[in-house]
């Protein structure tokens, strides 16, 4: 893996499997040497995947207990940890460069999914507390059980059902209900014959040569793939409902996939008027995507805010 992760991510090295085996003696039976005689496990096989995650939730975040049900999306780990890390710099950034911690600092995160990847980072490296929503009942029960069956996330992550399927924040944040920051994995695919397209071209890309099963090591279901109007459309209808919510919420982030598509988020944001627009780019192994982040606050609305840190 290169090391063009954030500073803060514990993935800079290569997996060392020998430690993880240790840990998570289940991975043992994916590991094999590759065709550079590196021990390595098969990224197309999404049993061996899931594996990998729970060895690494495991040695790093000290989580005992992960699974996700069968055709669920299984996210890359140094990933999901950049974007957090990325989102405490953007929090630092107000804060005279210090990074606020603890339960206190709360943090929403838009389709949260059956893994529960991003809160699990984000509490046990920043003990943030956490909201996550979701639309698909099984993903919820998913990520409720993560929650609640490993010690050191006890408390610290609640799951609410987003039943308006059209709406992203109504009816989950709360009146009064203020959050520091709301995290969002928008699905990017405007259709599911492009999800499906994009599934194997992946699989392709990892030498598999079944690709034209419709799996993928990370799997995924419809919600979590793609939605009318793809990544522009999820993320407008995001930008135009933040609106509502601007005094409730710091900081609004989305991950952006594709960066022809900035151009549009960026008038978007400048029509609803807020007051500033942030953009930082993420690289893992060679995918390159951005985190565009927005505030409705002032300057002196921020100086308040930050206080309760």
């Amino acid at each position: 893996m290169e090391s063009t992760l954030h500073p803060r991510n514990r993935h800079h090295s290569r997996y060392d499997f020998a430690v993880l085996t240790k840990e998570s003696p289940e991975l043992a039976k994916f590991v094999s040497l590759n065709k550079f005689g590196d021990e390595s496990i098969d990224f197309a096989n999404p049993a061996a995947v899931k594996s990998l995650n729970q060895a690494l939730l495991k040695h790093f975040y000290q989580i005992d207990h992960w699974d996700i049900p069968e055709g669920y999306l299984c996210p890359p780990i140094p990933g999901r940890a950049d974007y957090l890390h990325y989102a405490a710099d953007l929090l630092a950034s107000c804060n005279d460069q210090i990074i606020p911690k603890g339960p206190k600092v709360k943090v929403l995160d838009i389709g949260i999914g059956a893994n529960c990847v991003y809160p699990i980072i984000g509490h046990q490296e920043y003990g943030w507390g956490f909201v996550g929503s979701e639309i698909d009942p099984v993903a919820l029960k998913s990520a409720k059980n993560i929650a609640n069956i490993n010690p050191s996330l006890k408390n610290a992550i609640e799951v609410r059902l987003q039943t308006a399927k059209n709406t992203i924040f109504k009816g989950i944040i709360h009146k009064q209900e203020r959050f520091d920051l709301s995290i969002c994995n928008p699905p990017f695919h405007a259709s599911a014959a492009a999800a499906l397209a994009g599934s194997q071209r992946k699989v392709r890309n990892l030498g598999n040569k079944n690709y034209a099963k419709p799996t993928l090591n990370f799997g995924g279901q419809a919600s979590e793939l793609w939605t009318e109007g793809g990544e522009v459309g999820f993320i407008s209808k995001m930008i135009e409902e933040s609106k509502l919510y601007a005094q409730q919420c710091f900081w609004f982030t989305t991950l952006v996939s594709k960066s022809e598509n900035l151009p549009a988020i960026y008038a978007i944001l400048n029509r609803a008027g807020v007051v500033e627009t942030r953009t930082n780019n993420m690289t893992t192994g060679n995918k390159v995507s951005r985190i565009v982040a927005w505030t409705f606050l002032s300057v002196d609305q921020q100086k308040v805010w930050v206080k309760n840190w």
